[in-house]
């Protein structure tokens, strides 16, 4: 089992920037590959960053490459989202996942998943 805890969502202004955090706990020695998600009022949960475990892999929604960077910290457990030139269209709650196939764009193939943390951005 793999307990993921995200942080760092609050309230921003279009154009500016903020760095989430997801802290895993608990069975942090298999080699899970991380993905982030985000999931909008009235709308499905969408593919947002992914990371292999060893962060040498890294890819990207078309609507967030470029303005979006993911990142890792194996020693620490951690998975960062550094998002620059936030649009209003970013807002939702961001979510991520865990799961040890690799790359994988769909929630469907994630396994386990932290509760979210809100990111507002005012236009």
């Amino acid at each position: 089992q793999v307990q993921l805890v995200e942080s760092g969502g609050g309230l921003v202004q279009a154009g500016g920037s903020l760095r989430l955090s997801c802290a895993a706990s608990g069975r942090t020695s298999s080699n899970y590959a991380t993905g982030w998600f985000r999931q909008a009022p009235g709308k499905e949960r969408e593919f947002v960053a992914g990371i292999t475990w060893s962060g040498d892999n890294t890819y990207y929604a078309a609507s967030v490459k470029g303005r979006f960077t993911i990142s890792r910290d194996n020693a620490k457990n951690t998975v960062y989202l550094e998002m620059k030139s936030l649009k209003a269209e970013d807002t939702a709650v961001y979510y991520c996942g865990a799961q040890a196939r690799g790359r994988a764009r769909t929630w469907a193939d994630y396994d386990y998943w932290g509760q979210g943390t809100q990111v507002t951005v005012s236009s």
